[in-house]
């Protein structure tokens, strides 16, 4: 090198600092990646975005390429370092460790954090960009690469480990699916976060939580007389009826009233006329997950479902529009089977009645009852006790002061929640 100036040597130097910045940055950026935005670019054709996911396709040639170029490059950055302090001071040993204390310093400072702190800023931007560049060099070392992978999967097979696919392959599990909806909380509308907050829960929600009880389902006897099913249909609430024999356990078939109305008019309903008209009932086991339920719904085109437990009894109805108010909250419209089980009181308190679901609970009063259990909130009051609670009784549940106040057949008629202050404000 003694042909060559000390000018050239320090431009020679900066180049290689630059380039050594390059692939620290590109390193960086092409990692830190969102690979669902790029996946998203690319197939709107986005090409640049294409070319990202290919290379991190191959991860292995991919990191390669950028180590190796870029500790060639810091090797040659010292080696220039070493001809300087020559040059400048001679032999001298200290002169060669103080450059190569100085060089350290600089290539840290200029060729690694920085660039990676720009990479990391603006992963995508950069990764498309440089992507450009990186395509043809994996082409152009892919011989050396493979060459210094043999020996780096020789390793990883000593050591027993299994290398992991491209990165641009990853995919994420529901529970990370929903950490990624609740950390863009400021890139999605608040009811649009909800939606989907609620729509990757469906699997872990039952029907149970959601169905109409037993109790608040109506139904036609097809065993009584014509004058008491007439009366039964106009003084119905539902526009679904449950149509049995004898007993609301014997389900024979289900009818929506709206098929009744000529019948309705001029007076011609029979138990005949139900059985033509009526549908056959559709049974869900108590437990499905209405992720599950609403595949059902599709699959065999009904609407409406009985659940009925491991015995066969009927425990509630669960329609499509219950799945649906799940995902995206109530109608505007209120349902004829839907009630209002709160009445509130002065000082913070609410009067709940038992068969009260707790999922509606939370919902409305913004409680945090626990919902792997019992379903309504006599199940969790009776779980808790053991025994039927008389009038009076208070017990805490779940941090929430809960009084009985009135029961009735076995259970829990009404009960007096005493709510946080925030909450009873709101």
């Amino acid at each position: 090198m003694a042909d060559i100036s000390l000018g050239e040597i320090l431009i020679a130097f900066v180049v290689l600092l630059l380039l050594s910045g390059f692939f620290s940055m590109a390193e960086t950026s092409m990692m830190a990646a969102n690979r669902y935005r790029l996946r998203h670019l690319a197939a709107k054709g986005q090409r640049h975005a294409r070319r990202v996911i290919q290379l991190l396709g191959n991860t292995d040639r991919l990191l390669g390429v950028l180590l190796l170029g870029n500790n060639f490059i810091n090797a040659a950055s010292a080696s220039l370092v070493t001809v300087l302090m020559v040059r400048w001071f001679g032999g001298h040993e200290l002169a060669i460790t103080l450059g190569t204390v100085l060089v350290t310093l600089v290539i840290v400072i200029f060729s690694e954090i920085t660039p990676k702190i720009i990479g990391a800023t603006y992963p995508d931007r950069i990764a498309m960009s440089v992507s450009i560049v990186l395509g043809p060099l994996l082409v152009l070392f892919a011989p050396i690469v493979w060459f210094v992978n043999l020996f780096v999967q020789s390793l990883l097979w000593l050591g027993r480990i299994k290398s992991r696919p491209g990165i641009g392959q990853t995919s994420l599990n529901l529970e990370e699916l929903r950490t990624l909806v609740l950390e863009g909380g400021h890139l999605i509308p608040k009811r649009q976060q909800g939606i989907l907050l609620n729509l990757l829960g469906l699997k872990e929600v039952t029907v149970d939580h959601v169905m109409i009880p037993r109790r608040q389902i109506e139904g036609i006897d097809l065993l009584a007389s014509e004058e008491d099913i007439q009366n039964r249909l106009i003084t119905s609430h539902h526009t679904l009826q449950l149509l049995y024999q004898g007993h609301p356990d014997d389900v024979v078939g289900v009818i929506h009233i709206r098929k009744l109305i000529n019948q309705m008019r001029t007076g011609e309903i029979t138990a005949d006329a139900l059985r033509a008209a009526m549908q056959p009932p559709y049974f869900v086991p108590q437990g499905t997950s209405l992720l599950d339920q609403l595949q059902n719904f599709q699959e065999t085109h009904h609407k409406v479902g009985l659940v009925v437990d491991e015995y066969g009894e009927l425990q509630g109805l669960v329609s499509v529009e219950d799945i649906l108010e799940e995902i995206v909250g109530e109608f505007g419209a209120t349902m004829p089977y839907q009630q209002e089980y709160f009445t509130r009181e002065p000082e913070g308190t609410v009067l709940v009645e038992g068969i009260c679901p707790l999922r509606e609970l939370n919902r409305k009063l913004g409680t945090r009852f626990r919902l792997d259990g019992p379903t309504t909130l006599n199940g969790l009051i009776l779980e808790i006790m053991e025994d039927i609670p008389e009038p009076g009784t208070a017990i805490k549940i779940d941090g929430y002061p809960v009084e009985i106040v009135q029961t009735q057949d076995r259970r829990v008629r009404v009960a007096r929640l005493t709510l946080p202050s925030a909450t009873a404000d709101s």
